[in-house]
């Protein structure tokens, strides 16, 4: 059991302020930054469809479209945080906001193992780049990344516990919940690497059988297949998707035809390792010098051994990938934490190193109030363009292509239009405004053009409202 007086303590340190500051930082971020295309606006976007049609079972990504890409536990959380907190950036991030908090929470009782001030690995995860920014996004990467720790602390603490059944269980737990994070890739991160640590240290089979096996399969079932069932019975066909076409397919194939809401994302051979190292900088450095005079050490202690293997598992599966991107590298931000923590007494320079961590997530939030940021943002989200045409009180529609931001923004208002529409709404005099991508632009007759007025040009579109 965590002492809460430890915790009060604690607390009241210049660790328990820093970790306040850069929880306060990420919560502000949250609040302020518009949702983005194409990731964060799609999420977004599906959380306020099944919060305004009700339907919790079949994730939508526009009115009667199915979205069969990932289960639904993030639109859950982000859905019923919209309901009860409103349908704004904050209330949809504040689930993430939280987890990132809980699993800080959850690694401070390895620092108070080690006598080490409770929120120092907490410090340690938010000054992650790749953790620090999910801390902020709607996304299925950190509930996977919950899951993941979820099911190896619980297998670690199971081993070695006392309380075998509780830590057992919160191992069937995460595996359950990673089923509805991100499907059976939860398996495939957590599996292999607890069977080569156990092969290393030659344990017992014995040991194996310490976890509740029965309660956990019910738990399993339990938490995960009444919605995989329901959800192939309302949506015939996501089963094959799912688990064949995002879990088979996707990663040996970038061109994967099939991949009905992303886009090919062909990736140099071994790039999730430079993905690795920039998501946790600077203690990427720090960590290297560490390897290199303790491999030996590393490789005969279990705890550390442990830990590595956990690291190092994710991109080894992902170093032959074709198509991935740098999330794939969050759930590993966690025991990259502990094993800092667990050499944190090493450390020679603490107050510069910490400094040096402190001040990435510091500028981050300093660069959000540049010029150059502001640009950046205003140019991949159309909330900007939606919130105009609601101040010109205007019907909004957009050529041949609406984003999940102006979905979301205009409430699902935004409809798609074809160039002979858009030349019959001119004509008829209509008032209304309309998005249209530079690239089509050259579907538009040059006399029906001049009759739009531009309210806001950007670099890729323009928001146009008719005379």
């Amino acid at each position: 059991m965590i002492d809460f007086k430890i915790i009060k303590k604690d607390f009241s340190t210049i660790y328990g302020l820093f970790f306040s500051i850069l929880f306060l930082i990420r919560a502000l971020l949250n609040s302020i930054i518009p949702l983005t295309d194409k990731t964060e606006a799609r999420y977004g976007e599906i959380a306020r469809l099944m919060a305004e049609s009700g339907n919790w079972i079949v994730p939508q990504i526009d009115y009667g479209i199915p979205f069969w890409a990932k289960p639904p536990l993030s639109t859950w959380l982000s859905a019923s945080s919209s309901i009860l907190f409103g349908e704004n950036e904050f209330a949809l991030r504040l689930p993430y906001l939280i987890i990132s908090m809980v699993i800080a929470l959850l690694l401070g009782r390895y620092a108070i193992k080690k006598k080490i001030n409770f929120f120092i690995p907490g410090i340690i995860l938010f000054t992650l780049p790749e953790f620090f920014l999910h801390g902020g996004v709607i996304s299925t990467d950190l509930m996977l990344s919950f899951s993941v720790a979820l099911t190896m602390l619980g297998f670690w603490e199971c081993i070695h516990a006392k309380n075998k059944t509780l830590w057992g269980v919160l191992f069937f737990v995460g595996i359950g919940l990673g089923l509805l994070s991100k499907g059976p890739l939860v398996g495939v991160l957590t599996i292999p690497p607890i069977l080569i640590w156990l092969v290393r240290f030659r344990f017992s089979p014995k040991k194996i059988l310490q976890l509740p096996w029965l309660l956990g399969i019910l738990i399993v079932l339990i938490i995960a297949l009444p919605w995989y069932f329901l959800m192939e019975k309302n949506s015939p066909g996501f089963i094959d998707y799912f688990i064949v076409g995002e879990h088979f397919l996707r990663f040996i194939d970038s061109s994967w035809s099939g991949d009905k809401y992303g886009f090919p994302k062909q990736q140099p051979l071994g790039i999730i390792w430079i993905f690795l190292f920039a998501g946790a900088l600077p203690w990427s450095f720090i960590l290297m010098g560490k390897v290199k005079s303790k491999i030996v050490t590393y490789w005969n202690d279990q705890w550390q051994l442990f830990l590595w293997l956990w690291v190092l598992w994710t991109p080894f599966f992902f170093t032959f990938s074709k198509s991935l991107i740098h999330t794939y590298t969050l759930p590993v931000m966690i025991p990259i934490s502990l094993i800092i923590l667990s050499n944190w007494s090493t450390f020679k320079r603490k107050k510069y190193i910490l400094t040096i961590a402190l001040s990435l997530p510091i500028l981050l939030f300093g660069a959000y109030f540049l010029k150059p940021t502001q640009q950046a943002i205003s140019e991949s989200t159309d909330k900007y363009m939606v919130q105009q045409s609601i101040n010109d009180g205007t019907i909004l529609y957009a050529l041949l292509f609406k984003s999940y931001s102006s979905q979301f923004y205009s409430k699902g208002r935004v409809k798609v239009i074809t160039p002979e529409e858009l030349e019959s709404m001119i004509n008829s005099s209509k008032i209304f405004s309309v998005i249209i991508q530079n690239r089509h632009k050259s579907q538009i007759a040059p006399e029906i053009l001049k009759k739009l007025n531009p309210q806001i040009i950007r670099r890729k579109d323009g928001l146009y409202i008719s005379h």
